[in-house]
């Protein structure tokens, strides 16, 4: 089931501007780029299996859970940092991130200390979202057909 569609995850908005932030991204074709699964859920964990397709930008939010992420495909860029399969990282709860996935797009898995739990968004200024928006509008074309990038594990040796 997508994440968008199921009980876990509720968006959490501090006023109607914020709202329309967001709602910038969906008109420009957010859920195309960006689908999602919850592939089991329990009170107290969820996991899910995220993937985002090439130049995704995942916009800064936070989630009132800690969460643990393993790439299983492709690359993201985080900050200064760039990640590719095999590579993992945590954020804690209520600490706002964002990542935009890599030429080939990414593949996640996202382990979750909670089985329900919030996504809020800072407050941003609309420029902001509608250079996200923006950036979405135009990867249309390139992620109607994009298959998901090849899974590669590392050897644990």
């Amino acid at each position: 089931m997508d994440l968008s569609e199921c009980d876990a995850m509720t968006a959490k908005f501090c006023n109607d501007e914020q709202r329309s932030h967001v709602g910038l991204l969906a008109k420009a074709g957010s859920r195309t780029g960006g689908p999602s699964r919850l592939l089991f859920s329990m009170p107290g964990f969820s996991l899910a299996h995220i993937w985002f397709k090439s130049g995704f930008p995942l916009p800064l939010h936070a989630h009132d859970a800690d969460c643990l992420y393993y790439v299983i495909g492709g690359s993201l860029r985080m900050g200064t940092q760039d990640l590719a399969a095999g590579d993992g990282f945590f954020v804690p709860s209520n600490v706002p991130y964002t990542y935009v996935a890599g030429e080939g797009g990414v593949e996640l898995l996202e382990f979750r200390t909670s089985n329900s739990f919030d996504v809020t968004f800072p407050t941003i200024k609309r420029d902001y979202w509608e250079k996200l928006a923006k950036t979405m509008m135009a990867k249309q074309a390139d992620w109607e057909g994009e298959e998901r990038p090849a899974r590669q594990f590392p050897d644990f040796g």
